[in-house]
């Protein structure tokens, strides 16, 4: 694996703790270290993009506006603490969406890798250069896809998920995730 310059990270049960259907400001609440493992990325120059299905917009459980608000929470939260996130990529689709503009089968939901392939591209990223990190098999099949490096981690749907991945690497929390990829590409 070469010098790792990019991540993808899902969001809930990833970064914050996971809530069926997160939506309200006050009901986001990170995963412990989760933070830390952030400013890791920060300080040694990795940019971070936030990759997440938010088919609750489709389902009609929340709207895009307060999707977008509690994004906006949760950047300026990490930027006052000196993380950069360089962009949230989302998908409001779900095939079983009521709202019929969002009810599609689209190829931007994880596993579908149509939002980490135009970073790849916009970026000129090798897969070995990024590395993707997610609490589902759904996250973990989008970075095997586009051929980089996958890890699980067990929180969020972790422990459902574990028996039956493919990711190249298991570890308890995105903290751990972070040590074990700045271990291996020293």
């Amino acid at each position: 694996m070469g010098k790792i310059k990019v991540v993808f990270i899902d969001r809930d049960g990833t970064i914050n703790v996971e809530k069926d259907h997160l939506f309200r400001v006050e009901d986001f609440e990170l995963i412990p270290h989760s933070l830390e493992a952030l400013k890791m990325f920060t300080e040694r120059g990795v940019r971070i993009y936030i990759v997440t299905n938010q088919g609750g917009i489709a389902k009609g459980l929340y709207t895009e506006a307060q999707f977008h608000s509690l994004t906006d929470h949760m950047l300026d939260a990490f930027k006052a603490e000196g993380v950069a996130i360089e962009r949230v990529l989302y998908c409001p689709h779900h095939v079983e969406g009521t709202i019929p503009e969002y009810a599609v089968d689209c190829l931007c939901r994880k596993p579908n890798t149509k939002l980490i392939e135009e970073i790849i591209d916009q970026e000129q990223i090798l897969p070995g250069e990024a590395v993707l990190i997610g609490d589902k098999n759904s996250d973990i099949d989008a970075g095997n896809k586009v051929g980089m490096e996958t890890y699980l981690v067990l929180t969020g749907y972790g422990m459902e998920h574990r028996s039956e991945t493919k990711a190249s690497f298991v570890t308890d929390d995105l903290f751990s995730a972070a040590r074990d990829i700045f271990e291996r590409n020293h």
